[in-house]
């Protein structure tokens, strides 16, 4: 048995979550490709989530055997790491029948990744377990050892009860695991942009506030869908700090670094660490908001806390 496939007997969750630390493409493939194989032979519903560089190498490894497998590239599809829980890996697990056990190759994080985009990221992969807490489903994480920093490889073994050293060598539990603490530990403050234009906003306005987005976003060069975009997370941000936020707030919008940064700041406080990370049941009345704005945005960072809650969301230029 592959060290990729020991974890599913060491557990009594059905939930398991391992983090395949590799070094180089034949410690990758070797981990990867028989963790997808012994999924299909086993009759279960798999899919890849992997960098497209990635993405290319297993595919190719698999050959015909691709064909039975969901292949996205995570630069797409997770580029917003807010994204992925509902858009990347509950949208696969859902769609498949109740009961059934689902394996999925996940790497949400890659050399490459900002240090504006990795507080989300890690956050994104402590908010796995709970977010799949009780389900039958397997969620293999790669992290490459040799190219990420060694702070990136710590955070690994806390956000993933079962780490696997490398693909020849068996698994283990995580003696460092702690998803809470890393979920609260990047709960990091956004500091303020002093140049950037505030319009404080409160029920009666918030319709100009939408229009101020979007002439400021058309100012600094959106346009299109990514334009109407802007305008829509607006337009929930802002309607989400009237109804749970105090019934007011301060929204900025500005450029920065090729994207242009829409941030709503309210009194309120978000009490459930998954908001914005989970698909609305069928009979749900609201609270899709926030959901919505990770599903549109190429980054969504949230701080809250005593004093209230930030929103920010990055839109490409």
């Amino acid at each position: 048995m592959s060290a990729a496939a020991e974890p599913l007997e060491s557990t009594t969750d059905p939930f398991v979550h391992p983090a395949l630390f590799y070094r180089g493409d034949r410690e990758y493939l070797d981990g990867t490709v028989s963790f997808v194989r012994e999924g299909l032979a086993a009759g279960e519903p798999v899919a890849v989530a992997v960098p497209g560089d990635r993405l290319r190498l297993i595919r190719d490894a698999l050959g015909d055997d691709a064909d039975g497998v969901r292949l996205l590239d995570m630069r797409e599809a997770g580029r917003n790491p807010g994204r992925i829980i509902p858009g990347v890996l509950r949208a696969f697990a859902d769609a498949q029948p109740a009961g059934q056990r689902v394996r999925i190759i996940g790497e949400p994080i890659w050399a490459g990744r900002s240090a504006t985009e990795y507080p989300a990221c890690v956050q994104h992969e402590a908010l796995i377990n709970a977010a799949f807490e009780g389900r039958a489903v397997t969620i293999l994480c790669p992290y490459d050892s040799e190219r990420l920093p060694e702070h990136v490889l710590a955070d690994a073994h806390a956000t993933h009860p079962v780490v696997i050293p490398a693909a020849s060598r068996p698994a283990h539990g995580s003696a460092a695991y702690a998803p809470d603490a890393v979920v609260a530990r990047y709960n990091e403050p956004l500091p303020l942009v002093a140049d950037a234009p505030a319009f404080a906003f409160t029920a009666e306005t918030l319709t100009r506030a939408r229009h101020v987005a979007s002439d400021e976003g058309r100012r600094l060069g959106l346009r299109g869908v990514t334009l109407e975009d802007l305008a829509l997370a607006t337009a929930e941000l802002t309607t989400n700090s009237v109804v749970h936020g105090g019934g007011s707030g301060v929204l900025r919008v500005w450029g920065e670094d090729g994207h242009v940064l829409c941030e709503v700041r309210d009194r309120g406080r978000l009490t459930d660490p998954l908001a914005g990370r989970r698909p609305p049941s069928r009979d749900q009345r609201g609270g899709r908001g926030l959901l919505l704005v990770n599903l549109i945005a190429d980054l969504v960072r949230v701080h809250t806390g005593d004093e209230g809650t930030t929103v920010r969301c990055w839109f490409s230029r």
